[in-house]
Protein backbone atom coordinates (compact mmCIF):
# COMPACT_ATOMS: atom_id res chain seq x y z
CA UNK A 1 0.00 0.00 0.00
CA UNK A 2 3.15 2.50 1.09
CA UNK A 3 5.03 1.64 -1.91
CA UNK A 4 1.29 2.32 -4.03
CA UNK A 5 1.05 5.55 -2.68
CA UNK A 6 5.10 6.21 -3.25
CA UNK A 7 4.52 5.77 -7.11
CA UNK A 8 1.32 7.84 -6.93
CA UNK A 9 2.88 10.81 -5.10
CA UNK A 10 5.91 11.03 -7.79
CA UNK A 11 3.79 10.86 -10.45
CA UNK A 12 1.85 13.42 -9.50
CA UNK A 13 5.17 15.61 -8.45
CA UNK A 14 6.80 14.78 -12.12
CA UNK A 15 3.31 16.31 -13.77
CA UNK A 16 3.40 19.48 -11.48
CA UNK A 17 7.00 20.10 -11.77
CA UNK A 18 6.90 21.09 -15.75
CA UNK A 19 3.78 23.62 -15.13
CA UNK A 20 5.73 25.09 -12.12
CA UNK A 21 8.66 25.59 -14.37
CA UNK A 22 6.92 26.86 -16.99
CA UNK A 23 4.96 29.64 -14.69
CA UNK A 24 8.31 30.65 -13.11
CA UNK A 25 9.83 31.13 -16.76
CA UNK A 26 6.28 33.33 -17.12
CA UNK A 27 7.28 35.10 -14.32
CA UNK A 28 10.41 35.71 -15.28
CA UNK A 29 10.01 37.91 -18.80
CA UNK A 30 8.76 41.12 -16.95
CA UNK A 31 5.31 40.39 -18.90
CA UNK A 32 2.07 42.68 -17.51
CA UNK A 33 -0.02 39.94 -17.43
CA UNK A 34 1.52 36.41 -16.91
CA UNK A 35 1.66 34.01 -19.90
CA UNK A 36 0.30 36.54 -22.28
CA UNK A 37 2.55 38.32 -24.59
CA UNK A 38 0.86 41.91 -25.36
CA UNK A 39 2.19 42.98 -28.79
CA UNK A 40 1.62 46.63 -30.59
CA UNK A 41 1.01 46.22 -34.35
CA UNK A 42 -0.48 48.28 -36.98
CA UNK A 43 -2.56 45.71 -38.89
CA UNK A 44 -2.61 48.07 -41.89
CA UNK A 45 0.72 47.48 -43.20
CA UNK A 46 1.58 45.16 -45.61
CA UNK A 47 3.10 42.85 -45.74
CA UNK A 48 4.41 43.03 -42.66
CA UNK A 49 0.88 43.36 -40.47
CA UNK A 50 -2.57 43.65 -42.38
CA UNK A 51 -6.01 42.04 -42.13
CA UNK A 52 -7.22 38.96 -44.60
CA UNK A 53 -10.74 39.37 -46.48
CA UNK A 54 -11.56 37.09 -43.22
CA UNK A 55 -10.86 39.35 -40.64
CA UNK A 56 -7.64 37.81 -39.54
CA UNK A 57 -4.24 39.25 -38.72
CA UNK A 58 -1.83 38.16 -40.70
CA UNK A 59 1.92 39.15 -42.50
CA UNK A 60 5.08 38.86 -41.56
CA UNK A 61 5.75 39.95 -38.26
CA UNK A 62 2.33 38.05 -37.11
CA UNK A 63 3.64 34.81 -38.02
CA UNK A 64 7.32 35.23 -36.61
CA UNK A 65 5.50 36.60 -33.26
CA UNK A 66 2.97 33.74 -33.20
CA UNK A 67 5.76 31.59 -33.59
CA UNK A 68 7.59 33.27 -30.98
CA UNK A 69 5.61 33.40 -28.52
CA UNK A 70 4.53 29.62 -28.89
CA UNK A 71 8.05 28.82 -28.61
CA UNK A 72 7.94 30.95 -25.03
CA UNK A 73 4.74 28.92 -24.24
CA UNK A 74 2.84 32.47 -23.98
CA UNK A 75 -0.46 33.40 -25.43
CA UNK A 76 -0.06 35.47 -28.41
CA UNK A 77 -1.98 38.79 -27.96
CA UNK A 78 -1.98 41.57 -30.80
CA UNK A 79 -2.74 44.89 -29.68
CA UNK A 80 -3.61 47.17 -32.60
CA UNK A 81 -1.86 51.01 -32.23
CA UNK A 82 -1.67 53.56 -34.73
CA UNK A 83 2.10 54.09 -35.69
CA UNK A 84 2.75 57.66 -33.74
CA UNK A 85 1.59 55.99 -31.00
CA UNK A 86 3.85 52.96 -30.74
CA UNK A 87 7.02 54.22 -29.37
CA UNK A 88 4.57 56.35 -26.79
CA UNK A 89 3.02 53.31 -25.65
CA UNK A 90 6.20 51.24 -25.56
CA UNK A 91 7.78 53.99 -23.03
CA UNK A 92 4.75 54.08 -21.03
CA UNK A 93 4.28 49.81 -20.92
CA UNK A 94 1.08 49.72 -22.90
CA UNK A 95 1.94 46.22 -24.26
CA UNK A 96 5.15 44.11 -23.53
CA UNK A 97 6.98 44.94 -26.93
CA UNK A 98 5.66 46.37 -30.59
CA UNK A 99 6.30 44.00 -33.29
CA UNK A 100 5.80 47.08 -36.15
CA UNK A 101 8.52 47.35 -38.58
CA UNK A 102 10.22 49.88 -36.83
CA UNK A 103 13.97 50.56 -38.19
CA UNK A 104 17.01 50.39 -35.88
CA UNK A 105 18.38 53.60 -35.38
CA UNK A 106 20.79 55.04 -33.23
CA UNK A 107 18.18 58.32 -32.24
CA UNK A 108 15.74 55.45 -31.02
CA UNK A 109 17.81 52.98 -29.17
CA UNK A 110 18.35 56.18 -27.05
CA UNK A 111 14.83 55.70 -25.97
CA UNK A 112 13.93 51.96 -26.33
CA UNK A 113 15.78 48.62 -26.27
CA UNK A 114 15.36 47.09 -29.58
CA UNK A 115 15.36 42.89 -30.15
CA UNK A 116 18.59 41.75 -32.43
CA UNK A 117 17.22 42.75 -35.98
CA UNK A 118 14.73 40.06 -37.61
CA UNK A 119 14.22 41.52 -40.77
CA UNK A 120 16.94 43.48 -43.27
CA UNK A 121 15.08 46.08 -46.06
CA UNK A 122 15.54 49.95 -47.01
CA UNK A 123 13.71 52.42 -48.26
CA UNK A 124 13.01 53.17 -51.54
CA UNK A 125 10.55 55.52 -53.36
CA UNK A 126 7.41 54.54 -55.17
CA UNK A 127 7.02 56.38 -58.41
CA UNK A 128 4.23 56.34 -61.33
CA UNK A 129 6.34 54.14 -64.35
CA UNK A 130 6.20 57.46 -66.78
CA UNK A 131 7.75 59.90 -63.61
CA UNK A 132 10.63 61.99 -64.15
CA UNK A 133 11.81 60.83 -60.79
CA UNK A 134 14.73 58.46 -61.47
CA UNK A 135 15.99 58.82 -58.53
CA UNK A 136 16.70 60.45 -54.67
CA UNK A 137 18.83 62.61 -56.54
CA UNK A 138 15.55 63.78 -58.24
CA UNK A 139 13.45 64.67 -54.77
CA UNK A 140 14.08 68.30 -54.51
CA UNK A 141 11.39 70.08 -54.76
CA UNK A 142 8.38 67.21 -55.80
CA UNK A 143 5.67 66.14 -53.47
CA UNK A 144 6.78 63.51 -51.40
CA UNK A 145 4.71 61.62 -48.76
CA UNK A 146 5.31 59.31 -46.38
CA UNK A 147 4.52 57.69 -43.00
CA UNK A 148 4.17 59.69 -40.26
CA UNK A 149 6.80 59.97 -37.21
CA UNK A 150 8.80 57.37 -39.79
CA UNK A 151 12.40 57.82 -40.96
CA UNK A 152 11.51 58.05 -44.47
CA UNK A 153 9.44 61.51 -43.78
CA UNK A 154 12.83 62.76 -42.47
CA UNK A 155 14.39 61.33 -45.70
CA UNK A 156 12.27 62.79 -47.85
CA UNK A 157 12.46 66.45 -46.08
CA UNK A 158 16.87 65.70 -46.10
CA UNK A 159 16.09 65.38 -49.68
CA UNK A 160 14.36 68.31 -50.33
CA UNK A 161 11.05 67.28 -51.03
CA UNK A 162 7.86 69.00 -49.76
CA UNK A 163 6.77 66.37 -47.36
CA UNK A 164 3.27 64.98 -46.55
CA UNK A 165 2.39 63.20 -43.85
CA UNK A 166 -0.05 59.98 -43.92
CA UNK A 167 -1.73 57.83 -40.92
CA UNK A 168 -0.29 54.71 -43.30
CA UNK A 169 1.47 53.87 -46.43
CA UNK A 170 -1.68 52.83 -48.53
CA UNK A 171 -3.18 55.89 -47.25
CA UNK A 172 0.00 57.80 -49.04
CA UNK A 173 -0.60 55.34 -52.13
CA UNK A 174 -3.93 55.87 -52.82
CA UNK A 175 -2.96 59.58 -52.82
CA UNK A 176 -0.61 59.32 -55.42
CA UNK A 177 -3.32 57.23 -57.59
CA UNK A 178 -5.42 60.45 -57.27
CA UNK A 179 -2.38 62.60 -58.65
CA UNK A 180 -1.80 64.72 -55.60
CA UNK A 181 1.68 63.84 -54.81
CA UNK A 182 4.43 62.73 -57.04
CA UNK A 183 6.01 59.93 -55.10
CA UNK A 184 6.26 57.79 -52.09
CA UNK A 185 8.95 56.86 -49.66
CA UNK A 186 8.40 53.46 -47.57
CA UNK A 187 10.11 49.95 -47.08
CA UNK A 188 11.25 48.43 -50.03
CA UNK A 189 9.41 45.22 -49.28
CA UNK A 190 6.41 46.79 -48.87
CA UNK A 191 6.50 48.99 -51.54
CA UNK A 192 7.06 45.43 -53.68
CA UNK A 193 3.89 44.15 -51.84
CA UNK A 194 1.81 46.85 -52.15
CA UNK A 195 2.37 47.37 -55.74
CA UNK A 196 1.47 43.53 -56.96
CA UNK A 197 -1.16 43.47 -54.32
CA UNK A 198 -2.99 46.45 -55.19
CA UNK A 199 -2.09 46.05 -59.04
CA UNK A 200 -0.86 49.37 -59.11
CA UNK A 201 0.72 51.36 -62.09
CA UNK A 202 3.75 51.89 -59.99
CA UNK A 203 7.67 51.09 -59.89
CA UNK A 204 10.25 51.94 -57.63
CA UNK A 205 13.51 53.42 -58.08
CA UNK A 206 16.31 51.39 -58.57
CA UNK A 207 18.18 53.24 -56.02
CA UNK A 208 17.85 52.66 -52.19
CA UNK A 209 17.34 56.38 -49.93
CA UNK A 210 18.07 53.67 -46.73
CA UNK A 211 19.17 50.59 -46.04
CA UNK A 212 18.60 49.69 -42.77
CA UNK A 213 17.45 46.69 -40.25
CA UNK A 214 14.25 46.22 -38.26
CA UNK A 215 13.35 45.11 -34.84
CA UNK A 216 10.96 44.51 -32.24
CA UNK A 217 10.94 47.32 -29.58
CA UNK A 218 10.71 47.21 -25.61
CA UNK A 219 10.68 49.43 -23.14
CA UNK A 220 13.88 49.78 -21.25
CA UNK A 221 14.29 47.22 -18.17
CA UNK A 222 13.27 43.84 -19.63
CA UNK A 223 16.79 42.30 -20.25
CA UNK A 224 14.72 38.57 -19.87
CA UNK A 225 11.82 39.02 -22.15
CA UNK A 226 14.14 40.83 -25.04
CA UNK A 227 17.09 37.61 -24.37
CA UNK A 228 13.89 34.88 -24.52
CA UNK A 229 12.46 36.70 -27.81
CA UNK A 230 16.11 37.07 -29.03
CA UNK A 231 17.01 33.33 -28.92
CA UNK A 232 13.87 32.30 -30.17
CA UNK A 233 14.33 34.51 -33.22
CA UNK A 234 18.06 33.05 -33.71
CA UNK A 235 16.51 29.17 -33.15
CA UNK A 236 13.53 29.78 -35.85
CA UNK A 237 16.01 31.18 -38.60
CA UNK A 238 18.44 28.06 -37.70
CA UNK A 239 16.07 25.38 -38.14
CA UNK A 240 14.38 26.93 -41.00
CA UNK A 241 10.91 28.01 -39.48
CA UNK A 242 11.76 31.79 -40.33
CA UNK A 243 12.20 30.70 -44.00
CA UNK A 244 9.28 28.75 -44.02
CA UNK A 245 6.96 31.54 -42.46
CA UNK A 246 7.88 34.44 -44.21
CA UNK A 247 8.87 33.27 -48.09
CA UNK A 248 5.63 32.46 -49.00
CA UNK A 249 4.70 36.11 -48.69
CA UNK A 250 7.58 37.93 -49.77
CA UNK A 251 9.11 35.28 -52.25
CA UNK A 252 12.47 35.07 -50.46
CA UNK A 253 14.00 35.06 -46.70
CA UNK A 254 14.70 38.81 -45.79
CA UNK A 255 16.97 37.37 -42.50
CA UNK A 256 19.73 39.58 -41.87
CA UNK A 257 22.86 37.61 -42.88
CA UNK A 258 24.40 40.04 -40.18
CA UNK A 259 22.01 40.96 -37.53
CA UNK A 260 22.60 44.07 -35.47
CA UNK A 261 22.51 43.11 -32.10
CA UNK A 262 20.74 44.15 -28.86
CA UNK A 263 22.54 46.91 -26.98
CA UNK A 264 23.34 46.34 -23.47
CA UNK A 265 20.92 47.33 -20.92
Amino acid sequence: MKFKTAIFFATMVSSVLPSLAASAAEDSLELIKPGVLQVATEGTDPPYSMRMPDGKLDGLEIRVMKEVASRLHLQYQPVITKWDSILIGVQANQFDMSSAAMDITPERQKAIVFSDGWIESGGRIIIPKDSAIKSAQDLKGKRIGAQVSSTYAKLAVDHGATLKNYVDVTAAVQDMVNGNIDGVINDSIGNAYLIKDMHLPFTQTPDYVSQIQKGFAFKKGKPHLVAAINKALADMKADGTYAKLVTPIVGFNPAPKDPVRTLPQ
